[in-house]
């Protein structure tokens, strides 16, 4: 089964968190502090592989952590950094927010590598905050939390000529003899899944991409079957060739069909119409009633608003060569540098000034202040010296929660709780 769009979690690592430690050694029994400092957390990275063109291991694997970096140590050891994960993914895939819907990076031309989130930077060991009034600081800074995010995954097929129509037409069968591309054809009643990519090889280095997109069905651009999934493909082609069954071979008229495909491309993206296009009659070898003249009747119709009408048939090659030379011409033409999208949603990093807390009045009259942060901080800082209770409120301020509390009508004289500390608020 082809997949081009898939939905996961990533989490870059935590940091590791600053070590609290002295020296004790048999000659200096009052050491000062040694705790190291921790470890940076694991990258997430986005890395194109040739070998794939599907997304298909994306719906078995969803959720990507990195390591996290490890506690530093005593004798002023660093904790290890954590280990990149890095994921792989076909050139052309877009990665955008859940949330917002934004472009976060494409992986398509020279961008082959990138950091999507950055792990989170190891907490200082209490070595870092001696000071000379302060020489045995009994505290540490904890590691910064990884950042994390749901992305939507999208792959996006890069080709110069994307071919499209009904299924069971003939674009594999025509991008299979023009081409290096090995579709399987058949007779199918429905439509194929997979894109197809060839390079089509016109002599004296002249060559394009020619892609076979998936089958349009009638509905597309509203989601019906699949059509969302197969539309997006077409976004970066820089020509569209409407293949169409010139013969009529299943009763379809092709005059009907190009409207038809016309209006489901309008539907899903107005400037795809833009686009050259070509249309290519195809299976008139298998015409069999001479009063039906099915390329008169498109040249009638299409030619008039710029659209040539070639006739041809895939499996004999009679009036391919002609089309080829046509779509190579107009490509000559156009700026054929592959479409990236533009980069639009920056990761905003859980750094001390941003990490979220919550301030609420309990029943008891209460101020009740809670976060990760400041539960990691209570853990690492002892408030029984003057020095750490000093440390603590410089957190507070520096991040904003005195001011909270402010805003939430707290005045002196009232209780403020934070996990297992409670004290009287005084300015």
């Amino acid at each position: 089964m082809f997949t081009d769009s898939a939905k996961v979690f990533i989490k870059s690592g935590d940091g590791g968190n600053g070590h609290v430690s002295f020296r004790r050694e048999i000659y200096v029994p009052n050491g000062g502090p040694d705790g190291g400092d921790g470890g940076k957390g694991g990258d997430i990275i986005f890395e194109v592989d040739d070998g794939l063109n599907t997304l298909v291991d994306f719906r078995h694997v969803r959720k990507y952590v990195a390591q996290p970096g490890e506690e530093g140590g005593k004798r002023r050891c660093h904790g290890a950094n954590g280990k990149d994960l890095v994921i792989k993914v076909p050139q052309g895939t877009v990665v955008k927010d859940m949330e917002t819907g934004k472009v976060i990076t494409d992986m398509s031309g020279d961008n082959r590598r990138e950091v999507i989130l950055k792990g989170g930077k190891g907490g200082l060991g209490n070595m870092n905050f001696a000071t000379a009034t302060m020489q045995a600081p009994k505290y540490a800074q904890p590691g910064q939390a990884g950042a994390e995010l749901w992305v939507q995954l999208e792959l996006k097929v890069l080709a110069d000529v994307g071919l499209v129509g009904f299924p069971n037409v003939g674009k594999s069968t025509l991008l299979s003899r023009v081409s290096n591309a090995r579709p399987k054809v058949a007779n199918y009643h429905f439509t194929t899944l997979n894109p197809h990519l060839g390079v089509v090889n016109l002599g004296d280095g002249n060559s394009f991409v020619m892609a076979d997109i998936p089958g349009l069905i009638e509905g597309a651009s509203e989601g019906a079957g699949l059509g969302h999934e197969f539309l997006r493909h077409i976004e970066r082609t820089k020509v569209l060739l409407h293949v169409v069954d010139g013969a009529s071979v299943e009763g379809r008229d092709p005059v009907e069909d190009v409207h038809m495909i016309m209006e489901e491309l309008k539907a899903y993206n107005p400037k795809l119409l833009e686009l050259p296009q070509a249309i290519a009659a195809n299976k008139l070898d298998a015409l069999y009633d001479e009063e039906l003249n099915p390329l008169q009747a498109l040249k009638d119709e299409f030619e008039s608003q710029g659209i040539p009408v070639f006739g041809i048939s895939a499996v004999s090659g009679e009036g391919v060569n002609e089309l080829l030379y046509y779509l190579f011409k107009v490509l000559s033409t156009v700026d054929r540098t592959p479409k990236i999208f533009e980069k639009e949603f920056e990761v905003e990093y859980m750094t001390d000034r941003n990490l979220p807390y919550t301030v609420e009045k309990n029943e008891d009259g209460e101020y009740v202040v809670e976060g990760p942060r400041i539960e990691k901080m209570l853990g690492y800082t002892n408030l029984e010296s003057e020095k750490g209770f000093n440390f603590f409120q410089k957190f507070l301020k520096e991040n904003g929660i005195l001011e909270a509390l402010e805003e939430a009508g707290i005045e002196e004289g009232d209780t403020v709780r934070m996990y297992g500390l409670v004290f009287d608020y005084y300015k």
